[in-house]
């Protein structure tokens, strides 16, 4: 018997035999007592005190005679097994408890939150740009690219240079407002997820999202001060920001894969960003020809709180044991520093540090030159109205839809890193049409080169997640948003601040110079594909 049983039994009495089972001829015993003789006469205290203890006891009602005394030790007996599993179940109050997962109406995928994201993302980056372009060119008497026929004959016109300068300056200021704040958030958020889960990661990335869409709408409703942008840009990067997003969801894929599909699944996810990019741009050109700015805005901001109720009610969490855990502690980012500095095997470091230093380079390049792209297509000599500008951008993003399936055919044959290797090339050529592009079908003819470009990034996700172990891929992600974040900071400051400055002799400069760095994981990819890095790490299930 167990040992609250047995207190509980000595302290509340033992019945004896019922009437039924009494010899014949004893006199008759009371239900409750101990002895068959008159019961010891008990103080008034202790008289209370079985009175108290015979109330607390269940009364169950039973046609046998004698089942009610016998019911009433059972019920106390269970009532003592239980308060004893309660007792000996609580945690310590140093250990994080298990936190009950929260209910779902669905258990839906990470896929429809990246997708619902990034088209509203990219509905409003190219209009964004535009409507800085359209406000300062009516700011200071500037008629844009409205008379196409004599756009190619303004090359030194002072004033379109003062609006492209401007617009560049702005797009600055909103990429390092995002980075200054998102430094800090996506890296404790991202490491947080790890304990807490990705749903609310998820949940309050989408909230920031959905705030910076709110600004811009009032920026062009109400036509306020453009600064207001920055102010927008800033809200979204303090609850996580598309980096944040982002992080999580790469950690909810690196969660449910293995190490042979990790790779696929990645490009999988980035390949739902390409489609919802390549159908927004196709969307966009054309809403704003017909209707202007106002009602793209809407449409994100609609599309963002239809993905902020799929994050809280529908996303399946993907972290098997999520926990209480707190949020503002320096443990979140000495996490991620750990991963790099850390006492492990040294050529699993190295890889790491190798790795992030390439996507890195992938990333900047990327950024920058999607920064600049929209500038370059309106000014001269390319002269491009909203229709081709919409026609670029989703030209632009077909290569995540072709990256994937290229990389689904090539991994029959090839490494992962020499298709990487195969990527990385095509963009090196497509940067340098790029830079000498002077007519449409030259720019056409680049894009079409950049088929290939972005199966680069899913590459290098999935050999650094093979690099951690599974309870470090929140923090792992984490930190590659925060690499995220500072290529988007480098590639504005030297991007957006280097097309200016070379409008006069060659505006296509700043492309020669990202087909130079992309030379730079090129090489890191191929030498660290040569150094295997130690088994230790690959702490994942191999099967598919």
């Amino acid at each position: 018997m167990h040992t609250s049983q047995v207190r509980s039994s000595r302290g509340l009495g033992v019945p004896g035999p019922s009437p039924a089972h009494a010899q014949p001829g004893a006199p008759p015993r009371e239900s409750g007592g101990l002895r068959s003789q008159a019961p010891p006469r008990r103080t008034f205290k202790e008289g209370r005190r079985a009175q108290a203890q015979r109330a607390q006891a269940p009364r169950h009602t039973s046609p046998v005679p004698g089942s009610q005394s016998r019911a009433r030790p059972a019920g106390r007996l269970a009532t003592a097994q239980l308060r004893t599993h309660m007792e000996g179940s609580a945690s310590p109050p140093d250990k994080p408890r298990a936190r009950p997962a929260a209910a779902v109406l669905c258990r839906g995928p990470v896929e429809p939150l990246v997708f619902l994201a990034n088209f509203a993302l990219v509905l409003q980056g190219p209009l964004t740009t535009q409507y800085l372009w359209h406000r300062f060119s009516a700011d200071l008497g500037y008629n844009g690219t409205r008379q196409r026929g004599g756009c190619s004959n303004r090359s030194a016109d002072p004033t379109m240079q003062e609006v492209e300068t401007l617009t560049s300056h702005w797009t600055l200021y909103m990429n390092v407002g995002g980075f200054l704040v998102g430094l800090f958030s996506s890296t404790l958020l991202g490491a947080w997820s790890d304990g807490v889960g990705r749903r609310p990661l998820l949940v309050l990335a989408s909230l920031g999202l959905l705030l910076q869409a709110l600004v811009s709408v009032f920026v062009v409703q109400l036509q306020l001060h453009v600064g207001y942008f920055v102010l927008g840009r800033i809200l979204c990067a303090l609850l996580g920001d598309f980096g944040g997003l982002l992080a999580a969801s790469f950690a909810s894929v690196a969660d449910v894969s293995s190490s042979r599909s990790r790779t696929f699944r990645m490009a999988l996810l980035e390949a739902s960003i390409g489609v919802a990019g390549m159908l927004a741009s196709l969307l966009g050109g054309h809403w704003l020809r017909a209707q202007g700015y106002a009602n793209p805005f809407w449409l994100a901001l609609a599309l963002l709180i239809a993905m902020t109720l799929y994050a809280a009610f529908c996303f399946g969490e993907t972290l098997k044991e999520p926990k209480s855990t707190r949020l503002f502690t320096f443990r979140h980012h000495r996490s991620i520093v750990q991963l790099y500095v850390a006492p492990a095997p040294q050529k699993s470091r190295k890889h790491l540090a190798l790795y992030s230093l390439a996507i890195f380079v992938v990333i900047t390049v990327h950024f920058g030159a999607q920064d600049i792209l929209t500038l370059y297509e309106l000014s001269t000599p390319l002269c491009w109205d909203s229709k081709l500008i919409g026609y670029g951008s989703a030209a632009q993003h077909l290569p995540y839809l072709t990256s994937l399936l290229v990389l689904k055919l090539l991994q029959h044959c090839l490494a992962d890193a020499w298709v990487a290797e195969i990527g990385l090339a095509f963009n090196i050529l497509g940067m340098v049409v790029f830079a000498f592009a002077t007519i449409t079908p030259l720019m056409f003819t680049g894009y079409g080169l950049l088929f290939l470009s972005l199966v680069i990034t899913p590459v290098i996700r999935a050999k650094l997640s093979k690099l951690v172990r599974e309870t470090e891929q929140g923090a792992l992600f984490s930190a590659v948003a925060c690499v995220n974040n500072l290529a988007m900071l480098t590639a504005s400051g030297i991007f957006n601040s280097l097309y200016p400055a070379t409008l006069n002799f060659m505006k296509g400069f700043p492309f020669l110079l990202g087909a130079g760095l992309l030379l730079i994981p090129a090489v890191l990819i191929g030498m660290l594909e040569k150094a295997v890095p130690h088994p230790e790490f690959q702490q994942f299930p191999q099967s598919p």
